[in-house]
């Protein structure tokens, strides 16, 4: 019996999954540190909804950025997700903003600017006990953020 060739590895597809709607508060400074400045932005809520999650965010959780020399900004948020059900996820999205000195000034004085201007992105990675939302912790994510004054707009894809 002939074998069949082996395949290479499976292309990667995304897959839109939901849209994440964070509502923070005004950053504040930690100082300078060894690598840039330490920010740390309060989460205080937001929703959630989309084709394969709805809930909302709960308050509690925190972004803590850091600022590095040339300007550009690794992002290291923590929060819970609420699912309608009442199930609980916990969340950790680690990413990169990398823009121009005038963007990054003109975002963190608040003001909304159009994604085109800067990169944005994240790997979200969602801790979800076993039953219907345990999807969410055997697959990889990744997400485009858009900051849109006091919330940030999260569009969260599963790589298929």
């Amino acid at each position: 019996m002939a074998r069949r060739p082996m395949r290479g590895p499976v292309t990667p597809a995304l897959e839109y999954a939901f849209t994440i709607e964070a509502q923070i508060e005004a950053a504040r400074s930690a100082g300078p540190a060894p690598n840039g400045e330490r920010l740390h932005i309060p989460i205080s809520g937001g929703h959630v909804h989309g084709p394969r999650l709805t809930g909302r965010v709960l308050p509690g959780g925190s972004d803590w950025p850091l600022i590095e020399p040339d300007g550009t900004s690794r992002i290291e948020a923590r929060y819970t997700i609420e699912a309608d059900d009442g199930t609980l996820i916990y969340v950790v999205n680690k990413g990169l903003r990398v823009s121009s000195d005038d963007v990054r000034l003109r975002l963190r004085a608040g003001e909304v600017v159009d994604p085109s201007e800067f990169y944005m992105r994240a790997v979200p990675v969602f801790d979800a006990p076993i039953g219907p939302h345990r999807w969410l912790s055997e697959a990889v994510f990744v997400c485009s953020l858009a900051p849109r004054g006091q919330t940030i707009v999260i569009d969260v894809y599963r790589v298929a």
